[in-house]
Protein backbone atom coordinates (compact mmCIF):
# COMPACT_ATOMS: atom_id res chain seq x y z
CA UNK A 1 0.00 0.00 0.00
CA UNK A 2 2.65 2.52 0.80
CA UNK A 3 4.54 1.66 -2.52
CA UNK A 4 1.52 2.12 -4.49
CA UNK A 5 0.99 5.05 -2.87
CA UNK A 6 4.54 6.64 -3.49
CA UNK A 7 4.15 5.71 -6.72
CA UNK A 8 1.10 7.59 -7.32
CA UNK A 9 2.79 10.97 -5.55
CA UNK A 10 5.54 10.31 -7.99
CA UNK A 11 3.10 10.36 -10.85
CA UNK A 12 1.38 13.37 -9.77
CA UNK A 13 4.20 15.67 -8.97
CA UNK A 14 5.67 14.88 -12.39
CA UNK A 15 4.47 17.37 -15.48
CA UNK A 16 1.17 16.08 -16.45
CA UNK A 17 1.47 13.23 -19.09
CA UNK A 18 -1.35 10.79 -20.78
CA UNK A 19 -4.42 12.59 -19.02
CA UNK A 20 -3.42 12.50 -15.79
CA UNK A 21 -5.81 15.13 -14.77
CA UNK A 22 -4.65 15.39 -10.81
CA UNK A 23 -1.03 15.32 -11.92
CA UNK A 24 -2.89 18.32 -14.51
CA UNK A 25 -3.95 20.20 -11.07
CA UNK A 26 -0.99 19.81 -9.67
CA UNK A 27 0.72 21.49 -12.78
CA UNK A 28 -1.64 24.43 -12.65
CA UNK A 29 -1.54 25.09 -8.81
CA UNK A 30 2.38 24.68 -8.67
CA UNK A 31 2.98 26.73 -11.87
CA UNK A 32 0.37 29.42 -10.93
CA UNK A 33 1.80 29.77 -6.68
CA UNK A 34 5.47 30.09 -8.78
CA UNK A 35 4.16 32.68 -10.54
CA UNK A 36 2.62 34.68 -8.12
CA UNK A 37 5.78 34.45 -5.95
CA UNK A 38 7.47 36.08 -9.02
CA UNK A 39 4.94 38.98 -8.89
CA UNK A 40 4.90 39.38 -5.04
CA UNK A 41 8.68 39.81 -5.07
CA UNK A 42 8.45 42.49 -8.16
CA UNK A 43 5.49 44.44 -5.96
CA UNK A 44 7.81 44.14 -2.72
CA UNK A 45 10.69 45.99 -4.13
CA UNK A 46 8.18 49.01 -4.38
CA UNK A 47 8.52 50.51 -0.66
CA UNK A 48 4.93 52.12 -0.32
CA UNK A 49 3.38 48.71 -1.46
CA UNK A 50 5.14 46.48 0.64
CA UNK A 51 4.63 48.64 4.18
CA UNK A 52 1.08 48.74 3.15
CA UNK A 53 0.42 44.93 2.62
CA UNK A 54 3.72 43.87 4.64
CA UNK A 55 1.55 41.39 6.90
CA UNK A 56 -0.15 40.18 3.68
CA UNK A 57 3.80 39.39 1.94
CA UNK A 58 3.83 37.78 5.17
CA UNK A 59 1.88 35.59 5.40
CA UNK A 60 1.97 34.49 1.43
CA UNK A 61 5.84 33.98 2.17
CA UNK A 62 4.65 31.03 4.62
CA UNK A 63 2.30 29.64 2.63
CA UNK A 64 4.41 29.33 -0.34
CA UNK A 65 7.40 28.00 1.97
CA UNK A 66 5.66 25.76 3.23
CA UNK A 67 3.98 24.51 -0.07
CA UNK A 68 7.40 24.62 -1.44
CA UNK A 69 8.83 22.43 1.49
CA UNK A 70 6.29 19.69 1.31
CA UNK A 71 6.64 19.24 -2.25
CA UNK A 72 10.55 19.05 -2.04
CA UNK A 73 10.01 16.31 0.46
CA UNK A 74 7.43 14.27 -1.65
CA UNK A 75 9.39 14.93 -4.32
CA UNK A 76 12.73 13.54 -2.77
CA UNK A 77 10.65 10.85 -1.01
CA UNK A 78 8.88 9.21 -4.19
CA UNK A 79 11.95 9.60 -6.60
CA UNK A 80 12.70 6.31 -6.42
CA UNK A 81 9.79 5.47 -7.97
CA UNK A 82 10.68 6.80 -11.12
CA UNK A 83 10.31 5.29 -14.33
CA UNK A 84 14.10 5.69 -15.45
CA UNK A 85 15.32 3.76 -12.66
CA UNK A 86 17.93 5.91 -11.88
CA UNK A 87 16.98 6.65 -8.31
CA UNK A 88 15.91 3.15 -7.54
CA UNK A 89 17.94 2.67 -4.63
CA UNK A 90 16.14 4.17 -1.21
CA UNK A 91 19.54 6.22 0.36
CA UNK A 92 22.05 6.49 -2.66
CA UNK A 93 19.26 7.11 -4.94
CA UNK A 94 17.18 9.65 -3.42
CA UNK A 95 20.69 11.31 -2.33
CA UNK A 96 21.41 11.37 -6.05
CA UNK A 97 18.16 12.77 -6.88
CA UNK A 98 18.91 15.23 -3.99
CA UNK A 99 21.94 16.65 -6.08
CA UNK A 100 20.16 16.99 -9.91
CA UNK A 101 19.49 20.51 -10.91
CA UNK A 102 15.95 20.73 -10.64
CA UNK A 103 16.09 19.58 -7.25
CA UNK A 104 18.51 22.12 -6.17
CA UNK A 105 16.10 24.54 -7.63
CA UNK A 106 13.73 23.18 -5.85
CA UNK A 107 15.99 23.55 -2.35
CA UNK A 108 16.94 27.15 -3.19
CA UNK A 109 13.54 28.29 -3.73
CA UNK A 110 12.48 27.58 0.39
CA UNK A 111 15.94 27.43 2.08
CA UNK A 112 17.03 31.14 2.24
CA UNK A 113 13.34 31.41 4.51
CA UNK A 114 14.93 29.19 6.87
CA UNK A 115 18.60 30.55 6.95
CA UNK A 116 17.18 34.01 7.38
CA UNK A 117 15.80 33.26 10.35
CA UNK A 118 18.93 31.54 11.87
CA UNK A 119 21.37 34.15 10.82
CA UNK A 120 21.02 37.87 10.57
CA UNK A 121 21.07 38.70 7.07
CA UNK A 122 20.20 42.10 4.57
CA UNK A 123 15.97 41.01 4.42
CA UNK A 124 15.97 42.58 0.88
CA UNK A 125 19.00 40.40 -0.38
CA UNK A 126 16.81 37.73 0.87
CA UNK A 127 13.72 39.03 -0.89
CA UNK A 128 15.72 39.32 -4.24
CA UNK A 129 17.58 36.17 -3.76
CA UNK A 130 13.61 34.62 -4.06
CA UNK A 131 13.62 35.13 -7.52
CA UNK A 132 15.68 31.92 -8.01
CA UNK A 133 11.55 30.41 -7.75
CA UNK A 134 11.07 31.05 -11.09
CA UNK A 135 13.61 28.89 -12.40
CA UNK A 136 11.05 26.02 -10.94
CA UNK A 137 8.90 26.79 -13.94
CA UNK A 138 11.81 24.95 -16.18
CA UNK A 139 10.23 21.81 -14.90
CA UNK A 140 7.26 22.20 -16.91
CA UNK A 141 8.49 24.03 -20.02
CA UNK A 142 9.40 21.77 -23.14
CA UNK A 143 11.55 24.40 -24.32
CA UNK A 144 13.58 25.46 -20.96
CA UNK A 145 14.13 21.54 -21.21
CA UNK A 146 15.39 21.57 -24.64
CA UNK A 147 17.74 24.44 -23.74
CA UNK A 148 19.64 22.87 -20.66
CA UNK A 149 19.92 19.68 -23.01
CA UNK A 150 21.96 21.66 -25.09
CA UNK A 151 24.07 23.31 -22.68
CA UNK A 152 24.73 19.81 -21.13
CA UNK A 153 25.61 18.60 -24.79
CA UNK A 154 27.68 21.16 -26.00
CA UNK A 155 29.29 22.11 -22.70
CA UNK A 156 32.66 21.66 -24.21
CA UNK A 157 32.30 23.51 -27.14
CA UNK A 158 30.61 26.33 -24.99
CA UNK A 159 33.73 25.99 -22.71
CA UNK A 160 36.74 26.14 -25.49
CA UNK A 161 34.45 29.28 -26.73
CA UNK A 162 34.62 31.22 -23.43
CA UNK A 163 38.13 29.63 -22.90
CA UNK A 164 39.48 32.04 -25.88
CA UNK A 165 37.19 34.75 -25.18
CA UNK A 166 39.07 34.47 -21.86
CA UNK A 167 42.51 34.99 -23.68
CA UNK A 168 40.94 37.64 -25.94
CA UNK A 169 39.86 39.45 -22.95
CA UNK A 170 43.42 39.43 -20.61
CA UNK A 171 45.44 40.76 -24.14
CA UNK A 172 42.80 43.57 -24.95
CA UNK A 173 42.61 44.46 -20.81
CA UNK A 174 46.57 43.70 -20.74
CA UNK A 175 46.86 46.39 -24.37
CA UNK A 176 45.23 48.76 -23.75
CA UNK A 177 47.32 48.99 -20.23
CA UNK A 178 50.03 49.93 -21.78
CA UNK A 179 48.88 52.47 -23.94
CA UNK A 180 46.72 54.30 -21.65
CA UNK A 181 48.18 54.15 -18.29
CA UNK A 182 49.91 57.47 -18.34
CA UNK A 183 47.58 59.69 -20.33
CA UNK A 184 44.57 57.94 -18.18
CA UNK A 185 45.99 56.24 -14.49
CA UNK A 186 42.23 56.57 -12.83
CA UNK A 187 40.88 54.09 -15.49
CA UNK A 188 43.88 52.13 -16.75
CA UNK A 189 46.32 52.43 -13.73
CA UNK A 190 46.77 48.45 -13.83
CA UNK A 191 45.19 45.66 -16.06
CA UNK A 192 42.72 44.70 -13.47
CA UNK A 193 40.90 48.26 -14.17
CA UNK A 194 41.08 48.17 -17.47
CA UNK A 195 39.19 44.59 -18.04
CA UNK A 196 35.82 46.97 -17.68
CA UNK A 197 36.61 48.73 -20.73
CA UNK A 198 38.03 45.09 -22.47
CA UNK A 199 34.54 42.93 -21.66
CA UNK A 200 32.56 46.69 -22.67
CA UNK A 201 34.42 46.46 -26.46
CA UNK A 202 34.60 42.79 -26.71
CA UNK A 203 30.93 42.69 -26.35
CA UNK A 204 30.32 45.59 -28.43
CA UNK A 205 28.31 46.97 -26.20
CA UNK A 206 30.48 50.04 -25.58
CA UNK A 207 29.18 52.20 -22.69
CA UNK A 208 31.58 55.29 -23.75
CA UNK A 209 32.32 55.99 -20.05
CA UNK A 210 35.61 54.88 -20.47
CA UNK A 211 37.49 55.11 -24.10
CA UNK A 212 41.14 55.31 -25.29
CA UNK A 213 42.66 59.02 -26.40
CA UNK A 214 45.90 58.10 -26.95
CA UNK A 215 46.53 57.24 -31.39
CA UNK A 216 47.97 53.52 -30.15
CA UNK A 217 45.18 52.91 -27.73
CA UNK A 218 42.34 54.41 -30.12
CA UNK A 219 44.50 51.95 -33.03
CA UNK A 220 44.12 49.22 -30.42
CA UNK A 221 40.66 49.25 -29.62
CA UNK A 222 39.52 49.02 -33.34
CA UNK A 223 41.79 46.15 -33.16
CA UNK A 224 39.58 44.83 -30.43
CA UNK A 225 36.08 45.38 -31.75
CA UNK A 226 36.60 43.72 -34.89
CA UNK A 227 37.88 40.70 -33.39
CA UNK A 228 35.30 41.29 -30.77
CA UNK A 229 32.26 41.60 -33.29
CA UNK A 230 33.04 37.25 -34.37
CA UNK A 231 34.55 35.88 -31.55
CA UNK A 232 31.51 37.09 -29.23
CA UNK A 233 29.11 35.66 -31.80
CA UNK A 234 30.59 32.28 -31.79
CA UNK A 235 28.93 31.29 -28.47
CA UNK A 236 25.68 32.50 -29.97
CA UNK A 237 26.30 30.72 -33.46
CA UNK A 238 27.12 27.72 -31.25
CA UNK A 239 24.01 27.62 -29.03
CA UNK A 240 21.83 28.20 -32.79
CA UNK A 241 23.25 25.25 -34.36
CA UNK A 242 22.89 23.19 -31.62
CA UNK A 243 19.54 24.14 -30.59
CA UNK A 244 18.60 23.56 -34.46
CA UNK A 245 20.02 19.85 -34.78
CA UNK A 246 18.43 18.92 -31.38
CA UNK A 247 15.11 19.87 -32.49
CA UNK A 248 16.07 17.92 -36.47
CA UNK A 249 17.32 15.11 -33.90
CA UNK A 250 13.91 14.84 -31.95
CA UNK A 251 11.74 15.23 -35.17
CA UNK A 252 13.40 12.45 -36.78
CA UNK A 253 13.18 10.26 -33.37
CA UNK A 254 9.23 10.27 -33.31
CA UNK A 255 9.54 10.06 -37.12
CA UNK A 256 11.13 6.50 -36.80
CA UNK A 257 8.66 5.46 -33.80
CA UNK A 258 5.95 6.53 -36.16
CA UNK A 259 7.21 4.01 -38.85
CA UNK A 260 7.71 1.61 -36.69
CA UNK A 261 3.83 1.54 -35.28
CA UNK A 262 1.77 1.73 -38.25
CA UNK A 263 4.59 -0.05 -40.65
CA UNK A 264 1.51 -2.51 -40.54
CA UNK A 265 -1.23 -0.75 -41.22
CA UNK A 266 -2.68 -0.96 -37.46
CA UNK A 267 -2.35 1.51 -34.21
CA UNK A 268 -3.62 -0.04 -31.04
CA UNK A 269 -4.33 1.58 -27.93
CA UNK A 270 -1.08 0.85 -26.71
CA UNK A 271 0.89 2.43 -29.86
CA UNK A 272 -1.42 5.35 -29.36
CA UNK A 273 -0.32 5.67 -26.25
CA UNK A 274 2.96 5.04 -26.92
CA UNK A 275 2.93 7.81 -29.61
CA UNK A 276 1.40 10.40 -27.49
CA UNK A 277 3.39 9.50 -24.33
CA UNK A 278 7.08 10.55 -27.01
CA UNK A 279 5.64 13.05 -28.18
CA UNK A 280 4.82 15.14 -25.07
CA UNK A 281 8.36 13.98 -24.06
CA UNK A 282 10.46 15.02 -27.34
CA UNK A 283 8.69 18.62 -26.95
CA UNK A 284 6.45 17.96 -29.98
CA UNK A 285 2.94 19.88 -30.43
CA UNK A 286 -0.03 17.86 -31.82
CA UNK A 287 0.45 19.84 -35.02
CA UNK A 288 3.51 19.06 -35.72
CA UNK A 289 2.88 15.15 -34.44
CA UNK A 290 0.01 15.36 -36.65
CA UNK A 291 1.81 16.74 -40.53
CA UNK A 292 4.27 13.71 -39.30
CA UNK A 293 1.37 11.11 -39.11
CA UNK A 294 -0.37 12.74 -42.39
CA UNK A 295 3.22 12.44 -44.48
CA UNK A 296 4.09 9.28 -43.48
CA UNK A 297 0.73 8.08 -44.70
CA UNK A 298 1.22 9.92 -47.81
CA UNK A 299 4.40 8.21 -48.27
CA UNK A 300 2.43 4.92 -48.29
CA UNK A 301 3.94 4.02 -45.14
CA UNK A 302 0.35 2.70 -43.84
CA UNK A 303 -1.98 0.85 -45.87
CA UNK A 304 -5.10 2.28 -44.41
CA UNK A 305 -6.03 4.94 -42.54
CA UNK A 306 -8.94 4.23 -40.82
CA UNK A 307 -8.53 2.36 -37.49
CA UNK A 308 -10.16 -1.39 -37.48
CA UNK A 309 -10.86 -1.12 -33.61
CA UNK A 310 -13.58 1.41 -33.51
CA UNK A 311 -13.81 3.07 -37.63
CA UNK A 312 -12.44 6.61 -36.89
CA UNK A 313 -9.97 8.35 -39.07
CA UNK A 314 -6.06 7.31 -37.77
CA UNK A 315 -5.31 11.04 -39.05
CA UNK A 316 -7.60 13.39 -37.52
CA UNK A 317 -7.47 17.50 -38.39
CA UNK A 318 -4.81 19.11 -36.92
CA UNK A 319 -7.72 20.88 -34.89
CA UNK A 320 -8.92 17.32 -33.70
CA UNK A 321 -5.73 16.87 -32.33
CA UNK A 322 -5.20 19.70 -30.67
CA UNK A 323 -8.41 19.24 -28.90
CA UNK A 324 -7.46 15.91 -27.83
Amino acid sequence: MQKTARKRICEILAPARNGDRLSRWADIFIIGLISANVIAIILESVSSIYMQYARHFAWFEAVSVAVFTVEYLLRVWSSVEEDSGRYCRPLWGRLRYAATPLALIDLAAFLPFYLGMLMPVDLRFMRVLRLVRIFKLTRYSASMNLMLTVFREEARAFGAAFFILLILLIIASSGIYLFERQAQPEAFGSIPAAIWWAVATLTTVGYGDIIPVTPGGKIFGMGVMVVGIGMVALPAGILASAFSDHVHRRREDYEELVDNVIGDGVITAEEESALEKNRRELGLDSEEAHKILARAAREGLCRTTVCPHCGGSLFPTARQASNE
